[in-house]
């Protein structure tokens, strides 16, 4: 399996929507999507990309295999 590549914010937020996960909806700090009841929290904007690492644990906390992300 390829190793997982840096993605832009507003590209994983374009996939999360493709699973069905619903916003972003603003909170506290951060910005979240929710599906059922399933609340992930992103990380802020900043100028550089959500890296191999970091994309793993979003990845994890919303239940995603590197399977189903690897089709999107």
């Amino acid at each position: 399996m390829p190793p997982l590549k840096p993605i832009k914010r507003k590209e994983l937020i374009r996939y999360l929507r493709k699973i069905g996960f619903k916003g972003p909806y603003s909170g506290g700090r951060h910005q979240f999507m929710q599906k059922e009841k399933l609340t992930l929290t992103l990380p802020n904007p900043h100028k550089s990309d959500i890296g191999p690492e970091f994309l793993s644990k979003i990845l994890k906390q919303a239940n995603i295999t590197r399977d189903e992300w690897e089709k999107l």
